[in-house]
C-alpha cells in the first residue's frame, strides 16, 4: 500500500525542500524511493533525516507539483535535523537506516524516531482525493497521453464540483492551469499564471 504524504527535508545550509511523495511501510520502516535527480534524496543523504507530514490541505500537493506555491510555513522538527509543515495534522520524524543505491531510483529505509499529532482529522473529502489524483497526473504529463489525462481530469472534476471548498478549488485551478501551460509548450512552470502563494 502506498500512502500519499508530504516529505520535508533541509539542506546543510538550512534551505527547506517540500515534496509530495508516495511512501510505503515495511515492518517498522518507512520506504522512500525518489527518482533521480531528487533534492529530497540529496538532502536525506546529507542530513540522514526527513519528516513525513500528514495533511488534508491539498494545496500543498498541487502547489508543489505546479510550482504555483512552494514556500509553505515550516517549523523545526523535534528530534531530527529537518523541518515539518506548520499546518500538518500530524508528522513523523525519520532517520536514515539504510540506502539501497540505484542509478534511477534509490530506496531509502527510514526509521521513525518521533511522532506528534497537532490537529484532529475531521473526515474524508472527495475533492481532496481528486486534487491528490490530479496532482499525480500533472507530475506525469511528460509521459501520459493527453486523452488519458483529459478523461481522468473530467471524472475528477465531478468530485470538485460536488464537494470542494475554497482550498480545493484553488488547488484544482493550479492543476488545470499547469495542464494548459504544458500543452501550450511552456518549458518551465512559472508563478505568473498562478494564484498568490498561501501563507
Amino acid at each position: 500500500m502506498i500512502h500519499e504524504t508530504i516529505v520535508t527535508t533541509a539542506a546543510a545550509d538550512g534551505r527547506v525542500h517540500i515534496a509530495p511523495m508516495g511512501v510505503r511501510y515495511e515492518d517498522d520502516f518507512v520506504i522512500l524511493a525518489p527518482f533521480r535527480p531528487s533534492v529530497t534524496l540529496d538532502n536525506i543523504v546529507a542530513s540522514r533525516a526527513a519528516v513525513l507530514n500528514f495533511t488534508t490541505d491539498v494545496r500543498v500537493f498541487a502547489g508543489c507539483v505546479t510550482h504555483c506555491a512552494t514556500d509553505w510555513p515550516t517549523l523545526a522538527a523535534t528530534r531530527v535535523a529537518s523541518v515539518r509543515l506548520a499546518g500538518s495534522l500530524a508528522h513523523a520524524e525519520l532517520e536514515l537506516h539504510e540506502l539501497r543505491d540505484d542509478e534511477e531510483r534509490p530506496v531509502l529505509r527510514m526509521q521513525c524516531v518521533h511522532r506528534e499529532n497537532h490537529a484532529p482529522f475531521t473526515g474524508f473529502n472527495r475533492a481532496q482525493a481528486a486534487v491528490v489524483e490530479g496532482a499525480i497526473l500533472v507530475s506525469r504529463l511528460f509521459m501520459l497521453p493527453a486523452d488519458k489525462v483529459d478523461r481522468e481530469m473530467a471524472y475528477l472534476q465531478i468530485a470538485i464540483d460536488k464537494t470542494a471548498g475554497d482550498a480545493e478549488r484553488t488547488a484544482w485551478q493550479w492543476l488545470t492551469t499547469a495542464i494548459e501551460r504544458h500543452r501550450a509548450g511552456a518549458q518551465t512552470p512559472g508563478h505568473a499564471a498562478c494564484a498568490p502563494t498561501p501563507r
